[in-house]
């Protein structure tokens, strides 16, 4: 489907395929084009601008790094988002997204001060 039919569908809110069985063959429009790399960091993105919860960023960063995505591009995301979603959201992020990478917040602190 092309892209501008895909908007299309968002603009005019065409919800009918998740809630019509009849309509259950007509999903295909949602399958990103993105690569999975992109798309997982893209949604990691969301994530950081909506305030999601502990465990999402794990999966998130899971999924990132499962599709590629290296530690460093995935701490590049807070600072991507930083000048759209603002600096509150994403310091309180951090250390979720620290957790996810299997770091300890306080320990990054102490290793790194200031």
């Amino acid at each position: 489907m092309h892209y501008v039919d895909r908007l299309h569908r968002l603009v005019i809110n065409q919800t009918d395929w998740a809630e019509a069985p009849a309509h259950a063959a007509d999903v295909a429009w949602l399958e990103p084009m993105l690569d999975a790399r992109t798309l997982a960091l893209v949604r990691l993105a969301a994530l950081v601008a909506v305030g999601g919860e502990v465990p999402s960023y794990g999966a998130a960063a899971d999924a990132a790094v499962d599709a590629g995505a290296s530690a460093a591009e995935v701490v590049d995301v807070l600072i991507g988002v930083l000048p759209v979603i603002g600096t509150a959201r994403v310091v309180a992020a951090a250390p979720r997204l620290a957790m996810a990478l299997g770091y300890d917040a306080d320990a990054l602190e102490q290793e790194h001060p200031g």
